[in-house]
C-alpha cells in the first residue's frame, strides 16, 4: 500500500509540473499539437523511470557516507554523477526515435536533447535522494515507482495542455495573451486544480 501510495503521490500530489513548475520551458513549447506532447512526455517518462533508480544505486553505494570507502562521504558529487547518467540516457532515446520515429524526431527538434537539461528529470533525483534521508524510499523497487510516477505525472500534464491548446486556436483570445501568455494561466489554474489531490493517502 505504501508503494501504491508513493507512486498515486508523484503522479498527482507531488507533480512535476503542477505542484513545483519544473520542465516548463519544454512543458510551454511542446505543448502546442497532442501527437508531439505524447511523443515528449513518453520520452520524459522513459528517462525518468531508468535514470531516477540508477541515480539511486549510485546515491546508496557510491556516493552516500562511508559507500565505498569508511570516512569517506561523495555527497558533493551528487549533480554531476546525476547529470551525467540523466545525459547518457538521454543521448540513448534520441538515437532510438530518430532512427524509429523520424518524424517525432524533427518534430520535437532541440526539445528531445533538452531532456537532459530538464529540471523535471534532475528534479526527480534529487528528490529521489531527499525522499531517501527522509525515509520514504528504502530500496531500488521504490525508486522505480517514484521515477515511473514522476515521468507519468509530466507527460499527464503536457498531454493536457496540449489538449486544451489545440482547443484554443478555435477560441478568441485577447492578442496580447496569446501563445505563452494563456499556456500560463491555463498551467496556474491546473494547478490549482490538482491540489484537491493533496492530504489523499491510500
Amino acid at each position: 500500500m505504501e508503494t501504491l501510495n508513493l507512486f498515486i503521490r508523484s503522479i498527482f500530489i507531488d507533480n512535476m509540473v503542477f505542484a513545483f513548475f519544473f520542465g516548463m520551458c519544454s512543458y510551454i513549447a511542446v505543448s502546442k499539437s497532442v501527437k508531439t506532447a505524447l511523443g515528449l512526455g513518453l520520452a520524459v517518462t522513459f528517462v525518468q523511470t531508468m535514470t531516477v533508480p540508477l541515480n539511486y544505486l549510485l546515491n546508496e553505494y557510491v556516493l552516500a557516507p562511508n559507500a565505498l570507502v569508511e570516512g569517506v562521504d561523495l555527497s558533493f558529487l551528487s549533480f554531476i554523477v546525476f547529470i551525467a547518467v540523466i545525459a547518457a540516457f538521454v543521448q540513448l532515446v534520441e538515437m532510438i526515435v530518430e532512427k524509429f520515429s523520424p518524424t517525432l524526431y524533427n518534430q520535437l527538434g532541440i526539445f528531445l536533447p533538452l531532456i537532459a537539461v530538464n529540471c523535471a528529470i534532475m528534479g526527480g533525483s534529487l528528490f529521489m535522494q531527499q525522499m531517501v534521508g527522509a525515509g520514504e524510499i528504502r530500496n531500488v523497487g521504490e525508486s522505480v515507482v517514484y521515477g515511473l510516477g514522476s515521468g507519468l505525472g509530466w507527460w499527464l500534464a503536457i498531454v493536457m495542455m496540449a489538449a486544451i491548446r489545440e482547443r484554443l486556436a478555435y477560441s478568441h483570445i485577447p492578442a496580447a495573451l496569446k501563445g505563452p501568455g494563456i499556456a500560463f494561466i491555463i498551467t496556474g489554474l491546473m494547478g490549482i486544480a490538482f491540489m484537491i489531490f493533496s492530504g489523499i493517502q491510500l
